[in-house]
């Protein structure tokens, strides 16, 4: 794709090429397996020596186009699907982490992530550090161990909307040798293109604003392209030293700037088998043609929902980083000029009880667990995601248990301040 090409343009035309009488619209590749004339043509596939398709749990055309739309919008060099954001979360870090291993994570991540981190991989011998996001570089820098091997963290971090500092984490990060990975599911590249400040690798949740429509599970890893394994070789041994399990491949050598998503699909895919669907792609890349249109409205509805409940009396707080009295106004300012995402999250005075009340009168926007597609959408995390922790529990995790998480959708957004303006007036 032609990277002179805008952002807009982007969404639309990269991935899929069609060549001369080829389908206009991309195809839908759904075969599990691909046929060969013979084996010696198969046989170069399994030792990596050529690129092409043999069994979809490690690569699908439809996957693959859609991965370098996405790509192209992040401005990466490769890019690779997974089943979900979640998968895509896990893939990226036990990609350079194993047994033994260290990683520092912001404490202010969505809550699955945290507990994957946190709780599984430290069942798997990965240790993990959290640290606040708002803490000045110096006090970052003591998080750091010699057997550290990565950072990560959210651009907007879901559901507390906490905007991360990511040029102060990426100097951290990199002045210790390792990469900073980045969750950019909010923002989407349309508002914040995190390599542009000096991540490493970025993640996504493609099930959010990214599929739009709440049809279809899925996650997305881009690397950058930009750390250099080799210079700290010593560190990365998966990516840097010969893997048997492909005939003594050492993937930096073989693969290049290519080296990281080789390997994760080489190897973890192989492996785990965390596959998207072409099905699933093929509706994701339907949502990725409209997400800057859908995007802009999103975050110009959220702005008016967002003043709107912070003049209103029965509201206590309202943080959403478009308001100029917002902790986070000037990172957003710096980060993501042109709009944060649509997602608010905000607290009655009559605390938990009138938060809960609240949702059971509002009748556009649905109680559902899902958050950021076309349609506004709300939940309360106390009653819901996190429902097993006490109050005293959630203001560790930095979710006031009056948290209402809302998802403003791209209906008209006069219609869903009517919508909160009623149900507020019951509460």
């Amino acid at each position: 794709m032609d990277n002179q090409y805008r952002i807009e343009t982007k969404c639309v035309q990269s991935g899929w090429q069609p060549k001369n009488g080829e389908p206009r619209v991309l195809p839908i590749y759904q075969s599990t397996t691909f046929k060969y004339e013979t084996s010696e043509q198969m046989g170069r596939l399994f030792d990596l020596e050529e690129s092409g398709y043999f069994y979809t749990r490690l690569q699908n055309p439809t996957n693959d186009f859609v991965a370098q739309k996405i790509c192209d919008l992040e401005g990466g060099v490769a890019a690779m699907l997974t089943s979900s954001g979640q998968a895509a979360n896990y893939y990226a870090v036990f990609n350079i982490c194993e047994v033994g291993d260290h990683c520092i994570m912001s404490a202010s991540v969505y809550g699955g992530t945290f507990n994957l981190l946190t709780v599984t991989m430290k069942k798997m011998g990965i240790e993990c550090t959290v640290v606040d996001p708002d803490l000045p570089e110096e006090e970052l820098a003591k998080a750091f161990r010699p057997n550290t091997k990565c950072v990560i963290a959210e651009t907007i971090a879901n559901p507390t909307n906490v905007i991360l500092d990511i040029e102060k984490f990426a100097n951290v990060a990199h002045a210790h040798g390792v990469p900073l990975i980045v969750d950019n599911t909010f923002a989407t590249p349309i508002n914040c293109r995190p390599f542009e400040w000096g991540a490493d690798i970025v993640t996504h949740s493609t099930t959010k604003y990214m599929d739009g429509h709440a049809m279809a599970v899925g996650g997305c890893l881009v690397d950058s392209g930009n750390f250099d394994w080799e210079k700290y070789a010593d560190k990365y041994p998966g990516l840097t030293t010969p893997d048997e399990s492909y005939h003594g491949i050492t993937y930096t050598k073989k693969f290049g700037k290519g080296a990281y998503i080789t390997k994760a699909t080489a190897q973890l895919m192989r492996d785990l088998g965390s596959i998207q669907s072409p099905q699933n792609a093929f509706l994701l890349n339907i949502g990725l043609e409209s997400l800057a249109l859908r995007v802009e409205r999103h975050c110009s509805n959220a702005q008016k929902v967002a003043e709107f409940l912070e003049a209103h009396e029965k509201v206590a707080w309202v943080n959403y980083a478009g308001l100029k009295s917002n902790k986070y106004h000037a990172l957003a300012q710096k980060y993501l000029p042109k709009g944060t995402c649509g997602v608010i999250s905000f607290g009655l005075k009559g605390g938990r009880k009138q938060s809960e009340a609240l949702m059971d009168h509002l009748k556009l926007a649905a109680i559902v667990t899902h958050v950021a597609d076309a349609r506004t959408c709300v939940l309360h995390p106390a009653s819901h995601t996190h429902r097993q922790m006490t109050d005293e529990q959630l203001r560790d995790a930095g979710i006031a248990p009056e948290l209402i998480r809302f998802s403003v959708g791209i209906e008209n957004v006069e219609d869903i301040i009517a919508d909160l303006e009623q149900a507020l007036a019951q509460v």
